[in-house]
């Protein structure tokens, strides 16, 4: 259901029957190019400031909501819009439409509240300039787009965050947050009438404004360049950028296609990693609405010459563009985009995503009209296309080079979620329709257990129908840990045994089985971790290809010698570099000396290793009796069962069952550790120790409820008294790990490095005050409130879905843990969770390690 309100708000209700869940996404069509000049970060303080509290509804009382709805909420800002998303139980949608309506009303924008928030967004900006990543796309956007408004991008400057002011944050709220300039997607569980009845009553008699013209984008020509960034990489990059049309452009469908057939693994530039030009290639493509950008990259060894690389990419994409790219892979990017539009319903929030995107970036009616639009590019368009951004005389080449005591490319963190919200340290009263809606929880209702299956040879079947759109998706896992796993003197052997099975199978080769896929328009991994999805119909064909590849992988020789190489070449990176410094250092202090955890690769020893030893760790280590497949989607159990039975019955276990579960660990020490990192601004900082109980004990579960009151979530008392209160971090969390064996508890924060000492203490001053006072009853109602329903949002994603039941078989659990789950927390009360963490966490036992630029003096 499409409409719109007198007042020009646009609404979109889609139903979907996944679970009794509703996800709301309102957008307001202005971002950062609608700042004022000088201060780029305006739409982005604003975003943090709806958080703040309105009229009628305090920050205390948001913040109170959110504890209780146990939803995700949260926002972003882009260069043309701000959009903020709740999912929650839908029974809760009355509450998202007051917030929403209340915040569109009449935002409160104190004084007093910016200058807190002020600080939070500060940090925010120093942890993203602590990423090369971030620093050269910065760099980039700012030579694609300069003198447009798009020549910074939506995260603002420290600089001009310090000479904003309310007033300038009031002028930006009046001009562009008005109900005529918004869209509200809303999905899930909802009947289509009843709920525009509900937006009608919260929204309608909002006024309309005259908005501002809007900003327009008209990037001038470009010259190419080269740029040269020093990082702390394990490995070495070289980016070759161009610009892109934008979401709302007409050849945006075309350029996604562009750029799916650059990225294939069918393609030329691919092609590098097999070869051993390269340790990766991939093509990215940075999508806003007015424009994108297109980026070419590969990776070399550290302390590698980048030329040849570089050469050869050139080459790549200089014979694409003038020979064309090849049709085959067109239309499999189509087949591929158009089965992707199909799988928006088996996620809730996703869809909600979907339809937003479409609408308020792309500009148009529903994904239906972008999917008419990728069913008639043809590959001449796509070759156009590719003549006209893949011009090396408008390219902008980066040389991303490594250099000592630096980040590894993943987990670097930044352009992550938001942190925002202030957490309310008192009880607090809330309006009487939330409190309606939220206050009265009933006891849980089991949810049951899926349909479960054991084949002969020991493969455990989990399925899940879904009935919400024609797809399928599987999820499979093999139980193994290389710690315990990988002969003495072969570590490395099982991540190389892992990335051959991206060669191909005994049947198919690397290319042919690709195009197998391709053909279906699914998307397949094999090895240790292997999934597919696949539309229904070709259900049967996909899992027969995926069984192919997973029990007759090639592992040809040939690729053996290319992918030792690359492991080798990459761990001589990683060894050296902070991030892996610094995740050995929290595992060295939570596990004794000579653990096996603490095993590592040597490049040396990688290099010895011998394609028998892949052979033989295959052999050994993938078996059907370690092996747990999740089926969720347009499937009957018996339909799932009988399919892979005919797929995976055949397997066999040989020899005897390996032991993959690491032993039980003391209790550890406090230490303190410092990994250097002269890229970060900010300090990143985990307190570890191990735990004595495993997730077996049924004192996990008192454990849950305290991690939820102390650390997890905008409203816990190490949120409120590091960030809120004293400014100390940005972000602050504390973590349960727990495994069959051992566990571990930790906080992490990052903060600026001469306020770590000030932050440890709070923290461990919390901890302690959770372990001799019982949690307030309020604390008490709002976690309780938010883990039943959090535990209920898991259903609200087939992927989510699938990944609970994965993770209870990998901890030897029932697969009705989440109905035990909200059994325990409905009926836990304040003195079991202070006796748990008084019996189980040691505050000075917490170890300290520190990553990030020196302390300041």
């Amino acid at each position: 259901m499409q409409t719109t309100l007198p007042n020009g708000l646009r609404v979109v209700i889609v139903p979907d029957r996944l679970a009794p869940v509703v996800s709301t996404e309102i957008s307001y069509l202005a971002g950062s190019a609608a700042a004022p000049a000088g201060f780029p970060g305006t739409a982005h303080a604003l975003e943090h400031m709806m958080f703040r509290g309105s009229q009628g509804l305090d920050r205390d009382q948001m913040a109170a909501i959110g504890a209780r709805l146990g939803g995700s909420y949260n926002a972003d800002t882009t260069e043309n819009v701000t959009q903020f998303f709740y999912t929650a139980p839908a029974e809760n949608l009355d509450v998202l439409l007051h917030i929403e309506a209340l915040r569109m009303k009449g935002l409160t924008l104190a004084a007093e509240d910016w200058a807190h928030e002020r600080g939070a967004i500060e940090q925010e900006v120093s942890r993203d300039l602590s990423s090369p990543g971030y620093v050269y796309l910065a760099r980039l956007q700012s030579i694609l787009f300069a003198g447009t408004p798009y020549d910074h991008d939506a995260l603002g400057t420290r600089a001009s965050f310090d000479r904003t002011d309310t007033a300038m944050l009031r002028r930006f709220y009046r001009d562009w947050y008005a109900p005529n300039n918004a869209i509200l997607v809303i999905t899930g569980a909802v009947d289509p009438t009843a709920t525009l009845d509900m937006v009608r009553a919260a929204f309608g008699s909002i006024p309309a404004r005259r908005l501002p013209p809007r900003p327009e984008i008209h990037p001038g020509p470009v010259h190419a360049q080269t740029l040269r960034f020093p990082t702390d990489y394990p490995v070495g990059l070289v980016a070759i950028a161009s610009r892109m049309p934008g979401q709302n452009s007409h050849d945006y469908a075309a350029a996604r296609i562009l750029a799916d057939v650059l990225s294939s693994q069918r393609g030329a530039l691919y092609e590098l990693v097999p070869q051993g030009r390269a340790l990766l290639a991939s093509f990215d493509f940075v999508t806003k609405a007015d424009a994108g950008i297109g980026i070419a990259i590969a990776a070399f060894p550290n302390g590698g010459s980048p030329a040849p690389l570089q050469a050869r990419m050139k080459e790549i994409l200089r014979t694409l563009r003038e020979n064309g790219v090849p049709s085959d892979l067109v239309e499999a990017a189509k087949r591929k985009e158009l089965a992707q539009l199909g799988f928006a319903a088996n996620s809730i929030s996703g869809l909600a995503e979907s339809w937003s995107e479409a609408q308020a970036v792309m500009g148009l009616q529903s994904p239906d009209d972008e999917a008419t639009a990728f069913a008639t590019v043809t590959p001449e368009d796509v070759n156009r296309l590719a003549r006209q951004v893949l011009d090396p005389q408008q390219s902008i080449t980066a040389i991303l080079t490594p250099r000592d005591g630096g980040h590894p490319v993943t987990d670097k963190g930044f352009g992550g979620s938001e942190s925002f919200a202030s957490a309310p340290d008192h009880p607090v009263a809330l309006p009487q329709w939330a409190n309606d809606s939220l206050l009265a929880l009933h006891p849980p209702v089991p949810v049951g257990t899926p349909a479960t299956f054991t084949l002969p040879n020991g493969l455990r079947l989990i399925v899940r129908p879904a009935s919400v759109s024609h797809t399928i998706n599987l999820y499979g896992t093999i139980r193994q840990n290389e710690d315990m796993q990988e002969p003495p003197g072969k570590e490395g052997i099982a991540d190389i045994t892992d990335e051959l099975f991206r060669y191909g199978s005994t049947t198919h080769d690397r290319i042919g089985l690709q195009k197998a896929f391709d053909d279906i328009a699914a998307t397949e991994s094999a090895g240790a971790d292997f999934s597919l999805s696949v539309l229904t119909p070709d259900f049967a064909r996909g899992l027969d290809l995926l069984a192919e590849n997973e029990l007759h992988p090639a592992l040809p020789e040939s690729a053996f010698r290319i992918v030792r190489a690359n492991t080798a070449a990459s761990v001589s990176g990683l060894l050296h570099s902070p991030d892996y410094l610094f995740t050995r250092a929290v595992q060295a202090a939570v596990s004794p000396p000579g653990d096996p955890s603490l095993r590592q690769p040597d490049p040396a020893r990688i290099m010895k290793l011998s394609w028998a030893d892949c052979r033989a760790f295959w052999a050994a280590a993938y078996r059907p009796d370690l092996t747990t497949i999740v089926i969720t989607g347009d499937i009957t159990p018996d339909a799932a069962y009988t399919a892979v039975r005919h797929a995976f019955g055949a397997w066999r276990a040989t020899g005897p069952t390996p032991v993959v579960d690491l032993p039980p660990r003391p209790d550890s020490r406090t230490q303190m550790t410092r990994v250097p990192d002269p890229s970060s601004m900010q300090a990143s900082v985990s307190l570890p120790e191990s735990l004595a109980l495993t997730v077996a004990n049924p004192d996990h579960f008192a454990l849950n409820m305290g991690n939820e009151i102390l650390g997890s979530g905008f409203s816990s008392r190490l949120y409120r008294d590091l960030r809120v209160r004293t400014g100390y971090v940005y972000t602050v969390r504390s973590h349960l790990t727990w495994k069959r064996n051992r566990s571990a508890y930790s906080i992490s924060f990052g903060a600026d490095p001469d306020k770590v000492a000030a932050a440890r203490t709070a923290a461990v001053h919390d901890i302690m005050a959770m372990q001799t006072q019982p949690v307030s009853a309020d604390e008490l109602a709002m976690a309780r409130a938010g883990m039943l329903r959090s535990l209920a949002l898991q259903s609200a994603s087939l992927d989510t879905i699938a990944a609970a039941y994965l993770h209870f078989s990998d901890l030897g659990l029932s697969l009705d843990q989440n109905d035990i789950a909200a059994q325990a927390y409905y009926t836990m009360d304040a003195v079991t969770i202070r006796d748990a963490m008084r019996k189980w966490i040691r505050p000075a036992d917490l170890a300290q390690i520190v990553k990030g630029p020196p302390a300041a003096p």
